[in-house]
């Protein structure tokens, strides 16, 4: 819904569902809730409905009129995969995607288990790249539905990372991202929990992107790893 964002790893959002529900261990703090209800307060005509899922169909066709090639991070005050998204907006939304191929899409989800069953019914365009969050080992089985998928790019978002990932298998993978949590009530991330994700990737040829630090003031905590920032991106983007 943004011509811009301060989300390191993409350069824009595109909203055209708004509003989720709490699944996992990582949606206890949600940057996107907070956001929405702000939002609502301040009176955005898209946020009439605060944190419910709402569809936007005014908005299906934005990346259409954005010319200059881009990253575009998809519902990141949502999740396209939310079993009160209509299985026919969805393939709306990826037609959209297929239609706008200067672009490249990045869908993140926690509810790889629709991915997985709607993957049989999609045919990925190759500007889409398919993510799923995991915060701790025990929703490590994301990676193994959204592996499953036709997708051409497959990556992973470890944010919040909430704990040691060590038994994550990370081949077939094209992209890792981690974080740790911001805002109020942040849980801590560990240096270690980060540094295996980083060797391990190294180990394996996948492109690693640390995202932050977090905490209750994300700024003056920095995104430095090691002394160094962590910006690797899968070699496929569309070409500027």
């Amino acid at each position: 819904m943004s011509n811009g964002t301060a989300i390191e790893w993409t350069e824009a959002t595109w909203n055209p569902v708004t509003g989720c529900t709490k699944i996992s261990a990582g949606c206890l703090h949600c940057y996107a809730e907070r956001m929405a209800r702000r939002l609502r307060a301040m009176g955005h005509p898209n946020y009439a409905n605060g944190f419910d899922v709402t569809l936007h169909e005014h908005l299906l066709k934005l990346p259409l009129a954005w010319k200059k090639p881009r990253r575009v991070f998809v519902n990141s005050m949502s999740d396209l995969f939310h079993p009160n998204i209509p299985d026919a907006f969805i393939h709306d939304v990826i037609a959209v995607m297929r239609q706008a191929d200067w672009h490249t899409f990045q869908v993140l989800t926690k509810r790889a288990e629709r991915l997985a069953r709607m993957d049989r019914a999609i045919d990925w365009p190759p500007n889409v790249w398919v993510g799923v969050t995991v915060e701790r080992q025990d929703y490590a089985h994301r990676v193994d539905a959204l592996l499953a998928t036709d997708a051409r790019v497959k990556f992973v978002s470890l944010e919040p990372l909430l704990g040691p990932l060590t038994a994550l298998d990370l081949r077939g993978l094209d992209w890792v991202i981690v974080g740790g949590e911001s805002g109020p009530g942040a849980r801590p991330l560990q240096e270690e929990w980060v540094l295996d994700i980083r060797d391990r990737c190294s180990d394996e040829g996948v492109p690693f992107f640390f995202k932050q630090w977090g905490g209750v003031r994300k700024r003056m905590a920095g995104r430095l790893l090691q002394g160094r920032t962590w910006d690797e991106m899968p070699q496929c983007e569309v070409a500027a």
